[in-house]
């Protein structure tokens, strides 16, 4: 089998994102679920509920997946009118009150928003850009957006695992890389991409050590990835299979199957500032 380059386009598409990717929280969840093992632990929903403390009126989370920082917020912060969003219908079955919508397209009324959400979700969007002029025109000039995605050098070891378990696969030394969904929105590059509308952006670094001594949440990790499995340029389930013979391989002979993780969340407004735009990196 011949491997084929990853097309990057998958990762926009509306369809398949609506339906195979998120068209249920299964495999959001699973992506997920592997942070329970990670250390330290870091709890983005009450960093976002702790970011939002001064704030008062509506708040959009567009993308919001399966909820879980709109079901936070709604339960610490009842004062707040929440209003959740994303483009899958299927996703948004399990929150109250959710709205269909493309955050290149928002249905809100320009300066409705005292906060807006886009957490770990820019880069499936295929005109980033124009996704954060409209986060921009929905909020109220002292209005705060909270975006989160993840460094390029996140959970390397899980590309390393897929490169060797696909070449196992294939015959070769090392197969191609797997679908890499922040890779459109790095941590390092999504400043760059905020200014245009924000110009006090501060970031918030969430470094971690994922150990674990059971292969099974690293499958399901990777498992989750089934939408784009076309995309992949190997055989996807033998691959899977491959991967978990070789972490229960590395959990036998080092005890554990280690991945080092960095995240962040970008704090921006679009006033506070004098001067030429600045970027703030949070310790």
């Amino acid at each position: 089998m011949t491997a084929r380059p990853i097309n990057d386009a998958s990762v926009t598409d509306r369809h398949l994102l609506s339906t195979q990717a998120y068209g249920t929280g299964q495999h959001l969840a699973a992506r997920q679920s592997l942070y329970q093992w990670q250390t330290p632990q870091h709890d983005l929903p009450g960093i976002i509920v702790n970011e939002l403390a001064d704030v008062q009126g509506a708040v959009a989370d567009v993308g919001c997946g399966n909820g879980k920082f709109v079901q936070r917020l709604r339960t610490e912060r009842p004062d707040l009118t929440v209003v959740p969003m994303d483009i899958s219908p299927g996703i948004l079955t399990g929150t109250p009150g959710a709205i269909l919508a493309d955050a290149q397209q928002l249905p809100l009324a320009e300066g409705a928003l005292s906060a807006a959400l886009a957490m770990h979700m820019l880069y499936h969007v295929e005109d980033q850009q124009k996704a954060v002029r409209q986060l921009g025109r929905a909020l109220a000039p002292d209005g705060i957006a909270l975006i989160s995605t993840n460094s390029r050098t996140d959970k390397s070891e899980l590309e390393n695992l897929w490169r060797r378990a696909a070449g196992d696969v294939l015959g070769i030394p090392e197969g191609p890389t797997r679908v890499q969904l922040s890779s459109r929105f790095t941590l390092e590059d999504a400043p760059g991409v905020l200014r245009e509308v924000f110009t006090d952006i501060r970031t918030i670094t969430l470094p971690g050590v994922i150990d674990v001594s059971d292969a099974a949440p690293v499958v399901a990790h990777l498992a989750s990835y089934e939408a784009w499995a076309g995309q992949m340029g190997v055989p996807f389930a033998e691959t899977v299979e491959r991967a978990r013979e070789r972490v229960e391989e590395t959990i036998r002979t080092k005890g554990a199957f280690r991945i080092t993780c960095l995240g962040g969340i970008l704090v921006c407004r679009k006033t506070g500032l004098t001067g030429p735009p600045r970027h703030r990196r949070s310790p």
